[in-house]
């Protein structure tokens, strides 16, 4: 919700305290520190950050030219932080006002930049110190696959599977002497022995044999299930897969691959075929379930595959904080020491890439996003759709990427998703829509705060939606004649002039006005009487006319 000048003032009269900060930043002020106290107040619960207030009392507002562009601000912090932190601007008759909302850190987590971690220490900011740090990351308990499996030896560990990781590992590091490393200086490196050289459950969860982890971590196991059909009963095929990660993720794929159907579409000349279900986003799906589940539960991670939808179900529900609707913007990794290992070896380039590398597949190929409908308390359940929902908008895509020279970004895509299913466009996504009106995907309307975006009129006809482009063309014209009726309705025998109808309208031009005004003398719902400064509209059903 948009901070109103009320709330502002009330803020005013409050003490700058944990979460509130105010910033004089007449001219400009500084990206960097800016990113520094973000990551301070996420790390003390989260606040605002006000900028174009002296932060003196009697605090008044002075104005700000300082991050002009809101919108490329949020997407410059959220680059960074890989957080979204939202950034709005207040236009006042004092000045212009920035404000920035940090929301509070996850429990058992810490914001940092660069790798230094920052709180505030009365006007200024400060490292934290070890030992909070170590306070923080406790919150939630200890990291479980960080912490020895008592009885657990070398010999429940898979050579062969520390050897793939060891040369993954060297290859993403680009150190070739890793290659040379034994498995107990390797497993020592990647901190996967712990308190003198016992095996992790991490280690465990990534290594062992089948041997070992049916005796040490039973529930480390995937089980695999193709159905034919929706009916219950017994699965057309299973297989269970209880041994560490490395030694099956390939023969999972291949398995899953064995009945991955090709859907072929014809148009004009070009045909195009796509898998049902890609590789990249299957992979991360699993690797997601692996690196992310509760192992303190019982209980394994089912992968179902039918003819068109994938499941990944795993145990334990979404870590504290996340939900279905922000799992995007927000990473807590659960089990923090095994998703370091699988970011060593570059299985894991980022937090929260696994889900973006999912989220883009499904754009570029024309599928449904991934779901976590049905995800509680004790599980998380994803959802990949197989099906290819929109052919024509890939190809058009395609053509325009041709035509163009212009490759298109995850964001590219997923802003043309958001136009397509009408939901509301974060500032990143619109970020990208000068660039996709430039190439003829996007068309805006109205000027201003109030422009409004919508795909194209050739990319509707591409899509087979003619009358959809017609639709949203007109519903936008018609509203916006209604709105200055009712309004000219209510000034009653006064009247409205021009310049109180702009008002009505802000985003529109006085041609584009005026051109409204006129359809609706034409349908005689109004009358103009008076000239230049005294020109009045009136409404054609009032009494007076």
């Amino acid at each position: 919700m948009p901070t109103s000048r009320l709330q502002l003032e009330q803020w005013l009269l409050e003490p700058e305290g944990q979460r509130l900060e105010f910033k004089e930043a007449k001219q400009r002020y500084d990206f960097e520190k800016l990113l520094k106290y973000c990551v301070a107040l996420a790390n003390e619960g989260g606040g605002t950050m006000v900028l174009g207030v002296t932060d003196k009392r009697p605090r008044r507002i002075v104005g700000t030219q300082a991050f002009e562009d809101p919108g490329r601000t949020e997407a410059g912090l959220h680059q960074r932080l890989g957080h979204r932190i939202p950034v709005e601007e207040l236009l006042l008759p004092e000045g212009r006002v920035v404000i920035v909302h940090v929301p509070p850190r996850l429990p058992g987590t810490a914001w940092e930049i660069d790798g230094r971690y920052f709180k505030r220490a009365g006007d200024d900011l400060a490292a934290l110190s070890g030992q909070e740090l170590r306070e923080m990351f406790a919150e939630t308990g200890p990291d479980f696959s960080a912490q020895p499996c008592p009885g657990a030896t070398l010999a429940d560990l898979e050579s062969e599977s520390i050897a793939l990781f060891r040369e993954r590992w060297a290859k993403k590091s680009g150190d070739p002497r890793r290659r040379e490393l034994s498995d107990l200086q390797t497993l020592r490196d990647a901190e996967l022995l712990v308190e003198g050289d016992q095996v992790s459950y991490a280690a465990l969860i990534l290594f062992g044999t089948r041997a070992g982890l049916t005796r040490w971590l039973a529930q480390a196991e995937l089980v695999f299930e193709y159905r034919s059909s929706e009916a219950a009963g017994p699965a057309a095929d299973r297989e269970e897969y209880r041994a560490g990660f490395f030694s099956w993720q390939d023969a999972l794929w291949k398995k899953i691959n064995l009945r991955n159907d090709r859907q072929s579409y014809q148009d004009d000349f070009f045909r195009m075929d796509l898998p049902t279900f890609d590789e990249v986003p299957v992979r991360e799906a699993i690797l997601n379930a692996v690196a992310h589940r509760d192992y303190r539960l019982g209980g394994s991670i089912f992968v179902r595959q039918f003819a068109k939808r994938l499941e990944v179900v795993s145990p334990g529900g979404l870590p504290p904080g996340i939900t279905p609707e922000n799992i995007i913007d927000q990473q807590y990794p659960r089990n923090r020491r095994l998703a370091e290992a699988l970011g060593r070896c570059g299985l894991i380039e980022r937090s929260g890439q696994g889900l973006n590398l999912m989220m883009e597949s499904a754009v570029r190929q024309g599928k449904p996003l991934p779901s976590f409908a049905g995800t509680a308390a004790h599980e998380v359940r994803l959802t990949l759709e197989g099906g290819v929902r929109n052919p024509a908008f890939v190809r058009f895509m395609e053509r325009l990427g041709e035509e163009t020279l212009r490759s298109f970004s995850t964001l590219d895509y997923l802003a043309l998703e958001c136009l397509e299913q009408g939901k509301p466009l974060s500032p990143a996504l619109k970020e990208r829509l000068p660039g996709l009106i430039a190439v003829g995907a996007v068309e805006s309307m109205g000027r201003g705060r109030g422009t409004r975006y919508m795909l194209s009129e050739a990319l509707c006809a591409s899509l087979g939606a003619k009358g959809t482009y017609t639709r949203q063309r007109g519903l936008d014209r018609d509203t916006n004649k209604a709105l200055l009726l009712k309004h000219v309705m209510k000034q009653g025998e006064q009247g409205a002039p021009v310049s109180e109808l702009q008002q009505v309208l802000p985003t529109h031009s006085p041609s584009a006005l005026r051109s409204l005004l006129l359809e609706l003398r034409a349908e005689n719902k109004l009358a103009l009487k008076g000239e230049r400064r005294w020109a009045r509209w009136y409404a054609i059903t009032h009494k007076s006319l």
